[in-house]
């Protein structure tokens, strides 16, 4: 199969790569620059155990009409929709060109292409009660106030879950044979314990390793669901090829333990002492809105958001990745190695 990846640099997504390239699948990577991207991307993906051989470029970029694209495509088997602006605090203008201009500019392109589209959204979408309060109408046609919503959640979550909400009536529309990955806050690698600097988990133990982290954020029942980044890029490489998998999948291992385990664990690998108190998300949220606390703390107001007592149903989900021998992996295990690999980057740096 010929597959587009868009988003191919960052961290999910050169797993992904890695791992459609390893089934013999050739990948098409859409890049801003592919001159100096692709080679940096090729040698990430020998690492990773990809074929890099089966990876090659084309020049696009989600900011720009049509992608940006000049000249044909190849035939695409599907198109697997990573890409998108992070950061906190990012204005509402800019995260809707990147993430809901471009994600609908990518499934125009999947319609025209005739192609299956992996649309990879977030599992938030599933917490029906957290999208009821920022105000989302989920149902087909709902009217939903979106500047009002970017007030409330801030502009990247909002962008993501406008982008997903308008790209299911745009598959619904055409119609557009589409799979949407809702997966959690990524961890390491299960094996090595890789995990992106860019990534909150990453940003936690940081926190604690530097002693930033005094108090648990929520409650004994908060909890920060997670999916380690192989098990993701597999379910993710599965949905391009099974003709049979669902219209969405949950990637969201339900054996995560509360956020106050995941932190009381992750300070014993460090050799740090834990948190024991916790401070109530409203307080919290407050006290993040002094200026200059939110990078004192390494912790954004936006953050806290994906901090929830909500527990999702993952039954089919679990069913589906049991078929096809997909398990999760043993979260304490994955911790331990993620701490691991912290500890040498930090080690590196100095």
């Amino acid at each position: 199969m010929t597959i587009l990846v868009t988003g191919a640099t960052g961290f999910i997504g050169r797993h992904v790569c890695a791992t459609l390239t390893s089934q013999q699948h050739h990948v098409v990577a859409l890049l801003r620059d592919p001159t100096t991207q692709l080679p940096t991307l090729k040698q990430q993906i020998r690492q990773l155990g990809g074929d890099e051989h089966a990876l090659s470029a084309v020049k696009g970029d989600l900011d720009e009409t049509s992608l940006g694209l000049q000249g044909p495509l190849p035939a695409l088997s599907a198109i697997v929709h990573l890409g998108a602006r992070f950061a906190w605090q990012l204005a509402m203008a800019e995260a809707r060109r990147t993430n809901v201009a471009g994600s609908l500019a990518v499934a125009e392109l999947a319609r025209q292409q005739q192609c299956r589209l992996v649309f990879i959204s977030g599992f938030m979408l599933e917490n029906h009660a957290h999208l009821a309060r920022l105000g989302i109408d989920t149902q087909p046609g709902g009217k939903t106030e979106w500047p009002s919503v970017y007030t409330r959640a801030g502009g990247y979550e909002a962008s993501k879950l406008e982008a997903a909400i308008r790209v299911r009536e745009f598959a619904r529309q055409h119609p557009l044979d589409m799979v949407e990955i809702q997966p959690a806050t990524v961890s390491g690698h299960s094996q090595r314990g890789e995990l992106d600097p860019q990534q909150p988990l990453y940003q936690l133990i940081a926190n604690l390793h530097t002693g930033r982290l005094a108090m648990i954020p929520g409650s004994q029942c908060h909890w920060l669901p997670l999916v380690c980044v192989d098990g993701l890029a597999e379910l993710i490489a599965l949905a391009c090829v099974d003709p049979q998998a669902p219209a969405r999948l949950l990637a969201l291992d339900p054996n995560t333990p509360s956020l106050g385990g995941l932190l009381q664990h992750c300070a014993a690998a460090l050799g740090r002492k834990p948190p024991r108190h916790y401070m109530p998300i409203p307080l919290l949220r407050g006290l993040l809105r002094l200026p200059g606390l939110p990078r004192l703390m390494n912790t954004w107001p936006e953050a806290l958001h994906f901090i929830q007592t909500t527990r999702f149903d993952t039954r089919a989900s679990s069913d589906y990745m049991k078929q096809h021998g997909l398990v999760h992996p043993d979260t304490d295990g994955v911790l331990t190695l993620c701490v691991q690999h912290f500890l040498c980057c930090t080690q590196r740096e100095h």
